[in-house]
């Protein structure tokens, strides 16, 4: 992170109580910039009081399919940078109710992007995903792959993307999109995913459960990591404006084997128990990092057993009430 880049820079975070929101926040507000969050929830336990964040920044109660409001709090602030983290998060969640999903992942959008048309905004970073992609056509994914979501969560991701492009290329509008596979580190409160879900079992000395089979196949990014390619792009966002970037370790996992490693690294005997239940999901997927590299000097820093290893003490903590 260039931290004289942030020193008194307005930014705007949606989704700032969020998993990512939180990490991004704190350490945006250590690098001095003047923190704008939007958010319509603050789990009990997480990040934002860990962080002491309502304290380090301007938290405000904003929902971003409300574009009146979302409006007005944007002319009011002012922000440089606008990073947009809010969604609806969850593939199973999208699977079930698929109109939340699309009110806030698409709506939210089109309302975040207009209020920083309106805006005096000098970047604005939007958070598509891996699963913007859809069914493959070819592996890894590049950024030229065509974006081509089938189930909802997906769809989601593909038009907030192609929205996100649409404002660039017709008013100017400085993006940058970020698609990224799984991210993971302390701090995920949603314990039906892999990586929270298997720590949290282990724990409590139970069996940890994998909905697929524990063969289908992902990138899996730590949070810190993440953090840094918002940070870079941002830093950038004046020479590759209106660009997607990949992020990603390169290193696909299937299910089975992040749940292995999580119980060697704990010490656990203790077998998963696996449902292979899971269904509206594709069963492979995985990313190229090469434009990040080239373009932005970017790449991954933590290797796989570092990262879960900090993230298992986040949730040794977290359980002890500390």
């Amino acid at each position: 992170m260039q931290q004289e880049f942030w020193k008194d820079k307005r930014v705007f975070i949606t989704g700032s109580a969020g998993f990512l929101g939180c990490w991004l926040s704190n350490n945006l507000a250590d690098a001095g910039a003047k923190i704008t969050g939007l958010d319509i929830e603050i789990k009990q336990g997480s990040n934002f009081h860990n962080f002491d964040l309502k304290n380090k920044i301007n938290q405000l109660n904003v929902d971003i399919t409300n574009y009146d409001l979302l409006t007005k709090t944007f002319k009011e602030h002012e922000p440089e940078i606008v990073f947009h983290l809010a969604a609806q998060p969850l593939v199973t969640e999208a699977n079930k109710n698929p109109l939340p999903t699309f009110e806030n992942n698409i709506r939210g959008t089109w309302n975040v992007l207009e209020s920083a048309r309106n805006s005096n905004i000098n970047g604005i970073i939007v958070a598509s995903s891996d699963k913007a992609y859809g069914i493959p056509e070819k592996l890894p994914y590049d950024e030229n792959h065509k974006l081509h979501g089938v189930y909802p969560y997906d769809v989601s991701k593909s038009v907030k993307d192609l929205i996100s492009q649409a404002y660039h290329k017709t008013f100017g509008l400085p993006v940058g999109i970020t698609r990224c596979g799984n991210f993971f580190g302390g701090g995920d409160l949603y314990f039906d995913r892999i990586v929270p879900g298997t720590i949290k079992s282990f724990i409590f000395n139970e069996s940890p459960i994998i909905r697929s089979d524990g063969k289908f196949i992902r990138d899996y990014i730590y949070i810190k990591d993440v953090v840094d390619a918002y940070t870079t792009l941002a830093e950038n966002i004046n020479k590759v404006k209106g660009h997607a970037f990949n992020f990603s370790t390169e290193i696909p996992l299937d299910v089975l084997t992040i749940v292995n490693k999580i119980a060697s690294l704990m010490n656990s005997n203790i077998q998963p128990t696996i449902l292979n239940q899971v269904k509206a999901e594709i069963r492979e997927q995985h990313l190229t990092s090469k434009k990040a590299r080239e373009m932005l000097g970017w790449q991954a820093k933590y290797d796989l057993d570092s990262a879960l290893k900090e993230t298992i003490e986040w949730y040794k903590e977290h359980f002890n009430g500390k």
